[in-house]
């Protein structure tokens, strides 16, 4: 199964690039751009077709995609007599302008429909309902520490030894996995918060627990232990446990249960507004990551020595593939597809920065010449003209060696060291 998501994964990635380029297609052809030919892969060609002028074919090397519009500089040679008016660079800015910007959007739609077709039709974790109705057991922990503590072996907190720590309530009164609190103390259960926030005032009360297990509903009864545990406000916010004090803790009741969220569908209508949210949270990731990139580059090359991977180093589309396919052989589809939709967006978003070769290069130079010309305009000078591309080949290949040393290390980390996420 495994291998199978890593295909399909890697099929989706192929997909998407393919309409990155194809966006850049349908714009130019749209506008009167002459466009020559269209391709899904490189190297030698497997098969190839002529269509209204475009040479559309398959190359042995599934590795992308890529599109021959002619004439995107005036420096470029490949413009027939006639179709001189026809050459991308003598088209108006804006038009040239959605033209680059077109692949980008593409993976931008792409991301979106990924999206809403998952909050429509995907079976989701929705931890909204946890805080109203009865509360199903997700686990029953074995035994109760009497005091959280920070463990440095695993940068987060201690947890129970079975050996010497006794043995939790839940346990004790023999709660399982998959039964439902329904009452507590004879309260109906209102939520997970409510259930938490009284079972914590009952420290070293004898409380009484309602449980449904399947047809069978019984109560059962057990004194909770006063122990030391995070502090409301310390438990909603984001500090690392590193940071944990005994100032933070305070003395609570313990039952030792954690809940099961509730999966669900949420429908077409619904999918709308949850799309939106999660492109805000994705696009706000996305930016915080691509500026942390400098950063990450010496972990990245720590885990090619062997030290344990940061997960959240970059990773390539060979890494994205891995993890897509330990996420499609662990069932967890939802995340397959955010995942996907996730490197859609990055992808578009990368593609927009102002460098050449990126397509966001190529609008900015665009933008540049037509600021230029305005300004030597407005103080009655001759218009300079078009950037001479050769000029900047230098920083162009900067760029590309940049980059691509990168792309070359994020492989090797991904090869040598992946990322693990449902090992």
């Amino acid at each position: 199964m495994e291998i199978l998501g890593i295909v399909v994964f890697a099929l989706g990635i192929l997909i998407s690039i393919a309409l990155h380029e194809a966006g850049h297609m349908w714009s130019a052809r749209a506008f009167g751009m002459k466009v020559t030919r269209f391709f899904i892969g490189f190297g030698p060609t497997l098969f190839a077709f002529r269509r209204r002028g475009v040479e559309y074919g398959v190359k042995a090397i599934p590795a992308g995609a890529f599109v021959k519009i002619v004439g995107m500089t005036p420096q470029d040679d490949d413009v027939e007599p006639g179709d001189e008016h026809r050459a991308m660079w003598r088209y108006p800015v804006w038009k040239r302008t959605i033209v680059l910007a077109s692949g980008s959007l593409t993976h931008f739609a792409l991301g979106l429909v990924i999206l809403w077709f998952t909050f429509a039709f995907v079976a989701l974790p929705q931890p909204e309902r946890l805080e109203s109705g009865p509360v199903t057991i997700e686990t029953v922990a074995e035994c109760t520490e009497p005091k959280v503590e920070y463990d440095p072996a695993t940068g987060g907190l201690k947890r129970c030894d079975p050996a010497v720590d006794p043995a939790s309530v839940a346990s004790t009164m023999g709660l399982r996995p998959g039964d439902t609190i329904v009452a507590f103390n004879g309260q109906p259960v209102d939520g997970w918060a409510w259930l938490t926030e009284r079972v914590r005032a009952a420290g070293g009360q004898t409380v009484s627990v309602t449980v449904q297990r399947g047809e069978e509903t019984f109560t059962r009864t057990g004194t909770l232990p006063t122990v030391l545990r995070l502090k409301q406000e310390v438990l909603d916010s984001d500090r690392p446990a590193s940071s944990i004090t005994d100032a933070d803790l305070e003395p609570v009741g313990v039952l030792g249960i954690s809940p099961r969220t509730p999966i669900g569908v949420y429908g077409p209508g619904r999918a709308f507004a949850l799309t939106g949210e999660q492109t805000v949270a994705m696009f706000t990731g996305t930016f915080a990551a691509m500026a942390k990139f400098p950063e990450k580059v010496p972990k990245l090359w720590a885990a090619l020595t062997g030290e344990p991977r940061d997960p959240e180093t970059p990773i390539s589309v060979i890494g994205a593939s891995l993890i897509g396919g330990e996420a499609f052989a662990a069932g967890e589809f939802p995340f397959f597809l955010m995942l996907l939709a996730l490197l859609n967006f990055f992808v578009g978003l990368f593609n927009l920065v102002p460098l050449l070769p990126l397509d966001g290069g190529h609008i900015a130079i665009a933008w540049f010449e037509k600021a230029r010309s305005w300004l030597y305009a407005r103080l009655g000078r001759a218009d300079p003209g078009r950037v001479d591309y050769m000029k900047l080949m230098p920083v162009t290949y900067a760029v590309i060696l940049l980059f691509g040393g990168f792309t070359l290390l994020t492989v090797a980390a991904d090869i040598v060291n992946p990322i693990s996420l449902f090992p």
